[in-house]
């Protein structure tokens, strides 16, 4: 390969695009963050728990959660005739929780050490949400299965997603 030389900067067109690069790079360090490790399904998590806890201990009725996460935000009207779309508390839990699976998904798809600690955390923020589901009065709610549903499907996604790509990394010999 020739090579060619600009006379203004004296650096040769291997040397710009890298080909006469003698120095290894080196690797980026990434510190573990718990920001970056932080499942983004505690976010709604957290609410349902916040707004469940103090509708069971300031209400009287044994349905006081069920009653709080069926209340009305918004009635918007929709184009057919006579149709009311109602928007409840637990509508909007679940939208959140969405947006936040979206976001899991896409951190899932890398294999650091972060997203162990992430998968892990979900593990045990799943656990919990199945024993609060199972035992609690106020978690007896489809908004809060639902919740629960889309946790677990972050674990499995995180661990399936994470077992591939390790898979893709291990080199068989013949």
């Amino acid at each position: 390969m020739p090579v060619f030389h600009d006379p203004k900067t004296s650096i040769g067109v291997e040397t710009a695009i890298g080909l006469m690069d003698d120095q290894p790079r080196k690797p980026v360090q990434r510190n573990v963050s718990l920001v970056t490790a932080f499942p983004l399904l505690a976010l709604p998590w957290f609410v349902y728990n916040i707004l469940a806890i103090i509708s069971w201990v300031g209400g009287s009725d044994a349905n006081a959660a069920y009653n709080a996460m069926t209340q009305v935000i918004v009635t918007l009207p929709m184009p057919s005739p006579g149709t009311q779309w109602v928007i409840q508390v637990g509508d909007v839990i679940l939208l959140g929780a969405l947006i936040c699976l979206f976001f899991e998904l896409l951190k899932s798809t890398k294999s650091d050490k972060v997203a162990i600690i992430n998968h892990s955390l979900s593990m045990m923020l799943f656990i919990v949400a199945l024993v609060e589901f199972l035992l609690l009065r106020p978690f007896s709610t489809s908004t809060f299965f639902l919740l629960t549903a889309m946790i677990l499907m972050d674990v499995l996604a995180g661990f399936i997603v994470t077992a591939i790509s390790a898979r893709k990394d291990i080199d068989f010999g013949a």
